[in-house]
């Protein structure tokens, strides 16, 4: 069974992403804080992590610059309202994007490409 690791900082979008991508099959870890995201890398072996580009405890260029370097082969699905030029940067960082929404088909989808067996990292 593949795991996720889930950095969303809103719980209610938290719990809902947890709850699809578990009837999807998958093994899901949340957290609502990037530094504790980080920390659960190791225990928690994800498949992918799924990282929000805002939480409260660390930037999203952080956030992302210290998961690319602990896990290089580990996708990383970037969950974001797109408000800033700085989220376009990170943007070239991340395996791929999508819009933080409640509709979770997207992401769905997403993890599933990502998650491919063919799909090399």
């Amino acid at each position: 069974m593949k795991k996720i690791l889930i950095i969303e900082e809103k719980a209610d979008l938290r719990q809902l992403y947890q709850h699809d991508l578990q009837l999807d099959g998958y093994e899901v870890v949340t957290t609502g804080s990037a530094k504790r995201g980080l920390n659960l890398l190791e225990a928690a072996s994800p498949d992918l992590v799924i990282v929000d580009v805002h939480t409260h405890d660390m930037h999203g260029a952080e956030a992302m610059g210290r998961l690319m370097g602990r896990c290089p082969r580990i996708p990383v699905l970037l969950n974001s309202a797109f408000t800033s030029y700085e989220d376009q940067l990170l943007l070239g960082m991340a395996d791929a994007y999508i819009d933080k929404s409640p509709d979770t088909r997207p992401l769905r989808t997403k993890v599933r490409e990502l998650l491919a067996p063919e799909a090399i990292w």
